[in-house]
């Protein structure tokens, strides 16, 4: 009878502790049609406390070494997860050395950074805190700052069920990064005018061999290629990891989708306009010895590459151009 009793006052105690504590559920991620189901880390499902946790700290400059920016100063939701800078400017106005690239689908990528040298998003999120150029922050410190956070630290507790540390913070990060999918354009609604069907047509086509590197859903391989924009490289790309002189100017193919709100373009912010880039192409770009063997000159008509331009633009997901769903501007009152 005491053994009973005793069984009874601890499943009651169990029960009033779990009260009012709501369960992590799975996060629904929202798969476009036509795409497969991206990876996901088996220690790091997708829930949505962990989600909304890391949108929270996304738009949130707490992470920053001043507190002066956040993840969305260089990666603004209405210009496809970018800055619409030449440059990203950092913590006290440091430059960096790379336009800052596109999260938009990020959750396919095998790869991250213009060089690929990082290949999960976990590990991802950590590189632009640590970065002396963007928020310069040491983890000890931001650790600390979030532990001394009476908001924060109770998020996290209720999430993981212990103290924010390191992996807590990336793994949030990197869950609410892989929600960002987006293919909701009129090139998937089958909704081209005949000017863009043009593009269309000379995009896949030999004539241009754009679609030799821009092609599957994403419209990128995820190869690394040198176009012949410059004769010398300031920026050596896949070089600067491997040291071989044959990857010197050679950087990751970006995604086109959401190419309108992605300006200015290239690895160096160099070129202003769709147009600018097309003429780039249609010259054949610049001698270089490991320049790719699809870009030559092209020949194109001033109305042929009006119509590529028009085709890049549909590629524009429009519930991103509108802010709607995940896009909208976050709701930073934790539920």
């Amino acid at each position: 009878m005491k053994n009973d009793f005793i069984l009874k006052l601890c499943l009651l105690f169990l029960l009033i502790l779990s009260c009012g504590k709501k369960p992590d559920r799975p996060y629904n991620l929202v798969v476009p049609q036509g795409f497969s189901t991206p990876s996901i880390p088996h220690d790091n499902p997708l829930t949505e406390k962990k989600v909304k946790l890391g949108e929270l700290l996304f738009f949130d400059p707490i992470i920053s070494d001043d507190s002066t920016i956040s993840c969305s100063s260089c990666h603004i939701p209405e210009r496809a997860f970018t800055d619409g800078r030449k440059m990203p400017v950092g913590m006290r106005g440091n430059v960096g050395k790379r336009n800052s690239p596109s999260l938009v689908n990020v959750a396919y990528y095998p790869y991250f950074f213009a060089e690929g040298k990082v290949f999960d998003l976990e590990t991802q999120a950590l590189a632009p805190g640590l970065h002396a150029e963007e928020m310069g922050t040491e983890m000890k410190k931001m650790i600390y700052r979030l532990r001394s956070n009476p908001f924060y630290s109770k998020k996290f507790k209720e999430v993981f069920s212990e103290e924010v540390d390191v992996k807590h913070f990336v793994y949030v990060l990197a869950c609410y990064e892989r929600t960002l999918i987006s293919a909701n354009s009129r090139y998937d609604q089958l909704k081209l005018s005949k000017e863009e069907t043009t593009g269309k047509d000379l995009f896949f086509s030999e004539k241009t061999n754009c679609s030799q590197c821009h092609n599957g859903n994403l419209f990128t391989d995820f190869s690394f290629q040198n176009i012949g924009l410059y004769e010398v490289y300031d920026d050596p790309g896949l070089a600067r990891v491997n040291s071989m002189a044959n990857d010197s100017g050679r950087f990751k193919t970006p995604s086109l989708r959401n190419i309108e709100f992605t300006a200015p373009y290239m690895h160096d912010g160099s070129m202003a306009t769709l147009e600018e880039v097309v003429d780039f192409y249609n010259s054949g770009g610049k001698n270089h010895p490991n320049k790719s063997e699809w870009v030559k000159p092209l020949g194109l008509t001033d109305a042929e590459k009006k119509s590529l331009v028009s085709f890049l633009k549909c590629l524009t997901d429009e519930d991103l151009k509108n802010k709607k769903g995940i896009f909208a501007t976050p709701n930073l009152i934790y539920h």
